[in-house]
């Protein structure tokens, strides 16, 4: 089992890779560097052999798939996670690797968002799209993480043998983000500077396709992971709307006797019926979700002999 593994998923990254391995080793000699190359095109996985780091594939295209690849294949008491394309300094991964291994924490987010991210990063919907999902999931999930989707992170043994892969893209940061919440998992943050990609570098993110993707996550894992409040959320607006429209109904037939429009009351009914499914839908998947958090506990109990047992 290594001791710190740096794992640096890369796509068409020839023009910075060299670097960011030349800088993981002045800052954290003592590290493992895996470079895991997604079907690039370019020189990326030439240079970083050159450049003395060990190079995997993974052939299914999208970061999630390369993360899902890495977790699985290698062992290790940190892992520190960067991108290939040198925007986050490596000067921040021997404190974010003691906060893993001395302080225990499961996942160290690399905080750019609190530091030079608004005035170094050129695209203007990317920073409003930080900001967004930042502030939808800490108030969905009353929590305060500073940086949702930085690349930038540390994780624990625990977290990467436990945490369930299924984004295949970018929305992979915000999946952990949430996992890491929901589950109690211990969290702690570093504030890093970000530099902009140099000029030559083109980013893999689609600011529009990928962001309407990470929007998809949050709702999924909302759903799955707090069904009460997101059934109860659909309950509620339906009963408004079935009592909306069947109040004029109600207040003629108060006034005449007569209920003249049918249609609406049976819609209205319907309606209103769909609301306590919703709700009731709410608290039978509460009971699923609940039971789900048990047995991540169990797993986590494997996971941690498991480790002793590597480290025999």
């Amino acid at each position: 089992m290594d001791r710190i593994a740096l794992l640096i998923p890369c796509y068409n990254e020839a023009k910075t890779i060299g670097k960011v391995i030349e800088d993981a080793k002045k800052n954290i000699p003592e590290a493992v560097i895996y470079v895991y190359d997604n079907n690039s095109t370019d020189d990326t996985v030439k240079i970083a052999e050159e450049a003395g780091a060990i190079v995997r594939h993974e052939y299914q295209q999208g970061k999630g798939n390369v993360i899902r690849r890495m977790f699985r294949e290698i062992d290790a008491e940190c892992y520190i996670m960067t991108d290939g394309d040198d925007t986050y300094p490596l000067e921040y991964a021997r404190e974010m690797a003691e906060k893993v291994l001395v302080k225990q924490a499961d996942m160290v987010v690399g905080d750019r968002l609190s530091s030079t991210y608004f005035t170094e990063n050129k695209r203007p919907f990317h920073n409003m799209g930080n900001s967004l999902v930042r502030a939808s999931i800490n108030r969905i999930f009353d929590c305060d993480i500073k940086d949702i989707m930085t690349g930038y992170r540390a994780f624990s043994f625990n977290f990467a043998k436990t945490f369930p892969i299924l984004s295949k893209g970018f929305e992979i940061e915000t999946e952990m983000t949430i996992h890491a919440v929901n589950n109690n998992m211990a969290i702690d943050n570093v504030i890093v500077d970000y530099r902009d990609r140099p000029e030559g570098s083109v980013s893999k993110l689609n600011t529009y396709t990928d962001g309407m993707k990470v929007l998809g996550t949050i709702i999924r894992l909302f759903r799955n992971y707090q069904p009460f409040k997101f059934y109860t959320i659909i309950s509620g607006v339906l009963a408004v709307l079935s009592a909306g429209f069947l109040i004029p109904v109600l207040v003629t037939y108060f006034e005449t006797g007569l209920v003249e429009r049918f249609p609406t009351l049976f819609v209205c009914c319907f309606v209103m019926l769909a609301a306590l499914q919703a709700l009731f839908a709410g608290l039978i998947l509460t009971n699923n979700a609940i039971k789900n958090r048990r047995d991540f506990e169990f797993r986590l109990n494997l996971v941690e002999m498991m480790k002793k047992d590597l480290e025999e």
